[in-house]
């Protein structure tokens, strides 16, 4: 998967890590890749892009095939092997129809997790998003909701998937009665409505109940645009709810680069697919509170800049949750 470089708002957070080069894999595990692809590999391109300190890495073999490899191991964060294996079985149980990279196969070679992609030539989505580039994603994302409605993989549900972590207004409402925490940290508009948000983060799992295969983890970096489709990468995080969750989920990274009428945008795109409006508020408030509440956190073994980005999402979530309560 070919993921060129993209322009970026100036002072905006990048969705990116520290990834691993081809080359910095230990030599039985890039031995036994070659092995399994039959050829040699000549070239090895490192792949900007996502949150993930393994290798991810679009590479020429010798027979002149290319193909788009993403390697984990258990250092340094322990938990991404497993995020591989997840991503392996969902993108495998995909139907063919589905716009998303061939798994040509999967490896799981002495601790790493490997996957092996067909080669997508393709780029992310300038940011700012080009209101052109933003129209086109978001009806390929309705495209794909209906596509994936109901479910053709076996996941957890939204509620399941992301229940623990959705809670952070009533986990800083609770710590904040206790003295454990200190509601200074929040704009004073966030600091007036905290019981409101609170109450209303606690309907978000109903809100968000649905029968189609959502992404979960939808942004620039997750999507690739050739001449002719709109590509979806990066699946471990898939569930089953609402087919317009995904862009709940998406809008705070379109907001905070600044795109040019990304509220209006995105507004329309859900009003046009009958998400109900309160629904979607109670999702986007759940939303807001966790990334605000995970940007505080420290930060995940291997990914130093995942907090600095969740805290611009969270950020850009809430004066979305503002424009939409209209709360004093």
């Amino acid at each position: 998967m070919r993921r060129r470089a993209s322009t970026k708002t100036p002072g905006a957070p990048a969705a990116a890590s520290a990834r691993l080069d081809w080359s910095a894999l230990p030599s039985g595990v890039r031995g036994q890749v070659e092995a399994s692809l039959g050829s040699p590999v000549e070239d090895a391109v490192t792949q900007a892009g996502g949150f993930s300190p393994g290798a991810a890495a679009r590479l020429r073999l010798a027979d002149g095939r290319r193909v788009f490899v993403k390697a984990a191991g258990p250092e340094p964060n322990p938990g991404t092997p497993a995020l591989h294996r997840a991503e392996a079985g969902i993108t495998a149980a995909l139907p063919a129809a589905a716009p998303v990279p061939e798994l040509l196969m999967a490896l799981d070679l002495d601790g790493w997790a490997v996957l092996v992609f067909e080669d997508v030539d393709g780029r992310m989505p300038a940011q700012p998003w080009q209101p052109d580039e933003l129209r086109r994603v978001l009806a390929a994302t309705a495209e794909l909701s209906v596509l994936l409605d109901p479910s053709p993989v076996g996941v957890p549900t939204v509620a399941e998937r992301f229940g623990e972590e959705f809670r952070g207004w009533r986990l800083l409402a609770g710590a904040c009665a206790k003295g454990a925490d200190d509601p200074a940290r929040l704009d004073p508009w966030a600091r007036r409505n905290l019981g409101r948000l609170a109450d209303r983060e606690a309907a978000w799992s109903t809100a968000a109940a649905g029968s189609a295969l959502i992404h979960g983890d939808l942004r620039a970096d997750n999507v690739l645009l050739t001449d002719d489709r709109v590509v979806f990468v990066d699946w471990p995080w898939a569930a089953i709810g609402a087919p317009w969750f995904d862009i709940v989920l998406m809008g705070p990274s379109v907001i905070m680069q600044d795109t040019p009428d990304a509220m209006r945008f995105l507004d329309q795109h859900l009003h046009a697919h009958a998400a109900d409006p309160d629904d979607v508020t109670s999702v986007l408030i759940a939303l807001a509170g966790y990334f605000l509440h995970q940007s505080v956190q420290a930060p995940p073994p291997g990914l130093p800049t995942v907090r600095g980005f969740q805290r611009a999402q969270g950020e850009a979530a809430l004066n979305w949750v503002r424009e939409r309560t209209r709360w004093r």
